[in-house]
């Protein structure tokens, strides 16, 4: 648990506090951590004691920021509890309540809920249901008329890691949503906005209400596509169906040409050459496009060709190393990797 606040606190300064919160008491759940555990981590985000009590067991438990039990005494403050499921929490915090010390009692409850085995409704895991393929397609419809959905408009999903630098975070329809690269920050936007002012983040197709997992998966290979700093932001629009392609296959099993592109990739100019030619008609292009001599770039693309069991330049061989390209891309990337901690 110190390890995961460590790095939580770690994030850009710029990412929201109350995702963050969502974030770390949503890994906490999935960990089996138990009561003190909990307690602690609700006591570090907020810098004071948290406490809790149990009507029925007559059971009460307080933890300091440090992780410590503190033992009974005199009668803890318990201002501002929040109250259910038979439970109480709190925090004994000294002054006014801080912005986001409701957001940590909500989730601190809810986590001491579903580890207790109480039933507990969320109203913000709600966008998970909706993306979600595997849950009935009525239930998502309701689910999206709850968040002012239309049903006759298109709209596309947009994902960035919780460690994301924003420039300006506008209202959106936002929450974090566990993937199987883990918890990411995900946003609901109509089908003609393909900006926000954060990075790295990818932006994925639209699609109608029924289809919005489809353009979650989009949005997630466009999100690996990212490279700091060279390719903050990708739409999955610019590159169609091949985006849509590789959401549907499992990447990260090598495909066949992208084996054989691995020993390409070695060279240090490969990705710049590869990304060049497939942007351009001709070798004159892409000799432009990655700004280096004509003669250098027919040199660079002999090598590839002497690499490869195919011509990358005919027929279906570009078709074959621009879809093997981009594989590649999604298999190596690192932007979910998370940033080491900025110098202080």
């Amino acid at each position: 648990m110190q390890e995961l606040l460590a790095r939580l606190k770690a994030l850009d300064p710029n990412a929201s506090l109350a995702l963050r919160i969502i974030a770390c008491f949503d890994e906490l759940v999935r960990g089996g951590v138990n009561m003190h555990g909990l307690l602690g981590a609700a006591a570090s985000l907020s810098g004071c004691v948290a406490g809790y009590a149990a009507e029925a067991a007559d059971r009460t438990m307080r933890v300091s920021p440090e992780g410590q039990i503190l033992k009974e005494g005199a009668t803890p403050t318990r201002e501002g509890a929040l109250e259910v499921n038979g439970m109480a929490v709190w925090l004994e915090r000294q002054g006014p309540a801080h912005a986001n010390d409701r957001m940590i009692l909500e989730r601190l409850a809810l986590a001491l809920a579903i580890r207790s085995g109480h039933q507990a409704e969320d109203p913000l895991r709600r966008l998970g249901d909706l993306l979600d393929d595997d849950v009935d397609v009525e239930q998502r419809r309701a689910t999206a008329a709850r968040l002012g959905l239309s049903p006759g408009l298109r709209y596309r999903v947009a994902s960035l890691p919780l460690f994301a630098n924003w420039k300006q975070h506008r209202e959106l329809l936002e929450d974090v949503v566990h993937t199987r690269f883990g918890p990411l920050h995900v946003c609901v936007l109509r089908a003609e906005d393909k900006h926000i002012d954060a990075s790295p983040c990818g932006i994925g197709v639209s699609t109608a209400i029924d289809d919005l997992h489809r353009s979650l998966g989009t949005a997630l290979v466009s999100l690996r596509l990212c490279s700091i700093p060279d390719v903050p932001v990708v739409v999955a629009d610019e590159y169609g169906g091949l985006v849509d392609l590789l959401a549907q296959c499992s990447v990260d099993r090598p495909l066949l040409d992208v084996e054989e592109l691995e020993s390409v990739m070695q060279h240090p100019w490969a990705a710049q050459t590869l990304d060049a030619l497939l942007r351009s008609a001709s070798i004159r292009d892409a000799s432009r496009i990655a700004g280096v001599h004509h003669s250098t770039m027919q040199a660079r693309l002999e090598t590839i060709r002497d690499l490869l069991s195919f011509d990358p330049l005919e027929g279906l061989g570009r078709t074959r190393v621009g879809l093997a390209f981009l594989a590649w891309r999604v298999r190596h990337s690192t932007a979910l990797d998370l940033p080491p901690p900025a110098r202080r």
